[in-house]
């Protein structure tokens, strides 16, 4: 039975519609996306023991706390898990990158929901029997790993479907991983609710009724991935050349020669920088909205320090919706920038993403300052507008330049940056906050520095991104390795022929099916984000 997961089962038959893939791509990047709303869980885990209150104990070093049975863990170690999701992402979307190339999106796919899913497991173990270092090893290592395999999974598949879409390809599949947290962040506070009493949180409950659910939706996913045949291209499609000024090569990279060019260094630095401010603002949202503008989000003139413990509650519940609002436009810019590059080229939509990312930043002080709520709000969403487009945008980027035989091996390579960004962002905007803090200045004034930090690291970002030629032809992989590489990527020689299908009249009603299933929960996801958001403006 294990047969159907082979790459050669995955080739899609005559008339397949290409549009049944992104719902697929979507299934498993919905369910992986919840990385991004784990801090859902920090509050009640804190709270495992003392139910009502945290029960922390005098001896709080780490490994006291990896192994304590009686003692609540601290929101900073629970944190950890945050880090170890995305440095274990990139590490493994670099390792089993290669591999993927050659076992196909299906297997690549099934792995990555056994891992994603048999980590929220063993977590939900870990909190039962109350051992951090299961949580940190269960979501953090393996989930992480499934995180890694799981993303990069679709990704050439989608590319090879929609070469004359590439950007919106990859960006209606990186999409789910954006809003994956808005679908399961509210889902995971329902089930805690649920499952909460005097001597539970609902967390493990929680975390076994995800796994299933995620399980379920991750391997229809799998399961639902086609391969075009070699050689298959839409309708009236004709490659572009090189001379329309979007650097689109026919050849291909291998691999293991692109880490010797040196436009894969310009990219790793850009989306590096990219991911590292945007972080900047996404890890820190909260606390961002709330000290630089304190009581004026309540209607008074109060700073931060000055509120009582009921306006605190109220500016908090505000900055959650400020918190939904940017995951909201980080979802748009992930499929409206991506579409966008198809038209202006990806090296022009970068240079968007840079230029005026970095006007942004440089203006942030400058509204919170002033008092200017609304910009201040606007200017923070389109700054994770650009940051979701970056992610999505990059793939197609790196198609463009490498070809397609190997880009989702080279992709992963390439996420490397943002398992990095991933640990220097959060570090950079927390330790600088901290120190200033210590060095007594106002809590409303605290980010200005790292606004201006951020907004120079864009700067050099605009220098790389100017810097990315077309690839060196010596880099490119000859006919016969071009052979041999499809060869092992068990791929069947090219077939000449007239057979092809047009998606606006072939399984519309399967189409439609395929997109509610994950459409729906989206919608759903949305309209709580953006109810919850109101509040902002109320």
């Amino acid at each position: 039975m294990l047969s159907i997961l082979d790459k050669e089962k995955t080739f899609a038959p005559p008339g397949f519609n290409r549009w049944l893939v992104p719902p697929a791509a979507l299934a498993i990047h919905l369910c992986i996306g919840m990385a991004y709303g784990f801090s859902v869980f920090w509050l009640p885990l804190s709270q495992a023991i003392g139910i009502d209150h945290s029960a922390f104990c005098q001896e709080d070093g780490i490994l006291h706390q990896l192994f304590t049975t009686t003692c609540d863990w601290k929101v900073s170690m629970l944190g950890w898990m945050y880090t170890l999701f995305f440095v274990f992402l990139g590490s493994a979307a670099a390792i089993w990158g290669g591999w993927l190339e050659h076992a196909g999106p299906r297997k690549a796919g099934v792995v990555a929901a056994i891992c994603w899913c048999g980590g929220l497991l063993i977590s939900a173990w870990g909190v039962y029997v109350h051992q951090l270092w299961m949580l940190w090893l269960g979501s953090g290592v393996i989930g992480g790993i499934g995180l890694g395999i799981g993303y990069i999974s679709p990704i050439s598949t989608l590319i090879k479907w929609f070469p004359d879409h590439r950007g919106m390809a990859t960006g209606m599949a990186i999409m789910g991983f954006g809003g994956g947290a808005m679908i399961g962040s509210p889902l995971a506070n329902l089930l805690m609710n649920f499952f909460a009493d005097n001597q539970s949180a609902g967390v493990w409950q929680t975390f076994l009724t995800l796994a299933i659910i995620y399980f379920i939706f991750m391997m229809r996913g799998a399961l639902a991935y086609r391969i075009p045949q070699p050689g298959w291209k839409p309708i009236g499609w004709v490659p572009p050349s090189n001379n329309k000024g979007k650097m689109i090569t026919r050849g291909h990279v291998h691999v293991k020669k692109v880490m010797h060019t040196p436009q894969f260094w310009l990219l790793w630095m850009v989306l590096f920088l990219n991911v590292t401010a945007g972080i900047g603002i996404l890890g820190m949202a909260s606390p961002l909205l709330q000290e630089i503008f304190g009581g004026i989000l309540i209607g008074t003139d109060l700073t931060f320090s000055q509120l009582n413990e009921n306006e605190l509650k109220q500016i908090a519940g505000i900055a959650a919706g400020f918190t939904g609002l940017l995951s909201f436009f980080n979802i748009i810019g992930r499929i409206g920038w991506s579409s966008l590059s198809d038209t202006i080229g990806r090296k022009n939509t970068y240079w968007i993403f840079l230029t005026f990312g970095c006007i942004l930043y440089l203006s942030i002080p400058y509204w919170g300052n002033h008092g200017e709520l609304a910009i201040f709000v606007l200017t923070c969403c389109l700054i994770l507008s650009m940051y979701g487009g970056g992610f999505a945008t990059i793939p197609a980027y790196l198609a463009d330049l490498f070809g397609t035989q190997m880009v989702s091996a080279i992709h992963g390579r390439l996420l490397t940056a943002w398992a990095t960004a991933g640990i220097a962002g959060p570090v950079l905007v927390n330790y600088l906050r901290e120190y200033q803090l210590a060095q007594g200045v106002a809590r409303a004034d605290v980010y200005n520095t790292t606004m201006y930090i951020l907004g120079g690291m864009l700067i050099l970002g605009i220098f790389c991104n100017a810097m990315v030629k077309p690839v060196d032809q010596k880099f490119f992989m000859s006919e016969a390795e071009l052979k041999n590489e499809k060869q092992l990527a068990h791929e069947p020689l090219p077939i000449e022929t007239t057979e092809n299908f047009r998606p606006e009249t072939k399984d519309q009603l399967l189409v439609i099916l395929a997109w509610l299933v994950v459409g729906l929960p989206l919608i759903w996801g949305v309209y709580l984000t953006l109810k919850t958001a109101m509040k902002i403006f109320s």
